[in-house]
């Protein structure tokens, strides 16, 4: 069994930081909260900062777009606009024997 489920896309959810430093650490809380409770509910595979700090990235699976869009619409990086958001939907071919 997948934890990939059936009719799922993965996303690489591209996070860029829109503000200083200083904005992002009184939010980091909080948006680490949700991190957390992502992998809680098997949304999340995979996600980090990135290197230089300019903002993260997030591997994640949904049945739609509109369905990872709407599901991070919640994360506070998003709802104290702080950060922007980019997606990259793709179908995975290949697996890992971990992710199977």
């Amino acid at each position: 069994m997948s934890i990939i489920p059936e009719g799922h896309s993965l996303f690489i959810v591209d996070l860029e930081y829109t503000v200083p430093m200083e904005q992002i650490q009184a939010v980091l809380e909080p948006h680490l909260e949700f991190v957390r409770a992502a992998y809680g509910q098997g949304r999340f595979l995979a996600s980090g900062a990135k290197v230089p700090r300019t903002g993260g990235v997030i591997v994640m699976h949904a049945k739609s777009l509109s369905e990872a869009e709407e599901y991070l619409a919640a994360d506070p990086f998003v709802t104290a606009n702080v950060a922007s958001y980019s997606y990259t939907e793709f179908l995975p071919s290949n697996l890992h024997d971990a992710l199977k």
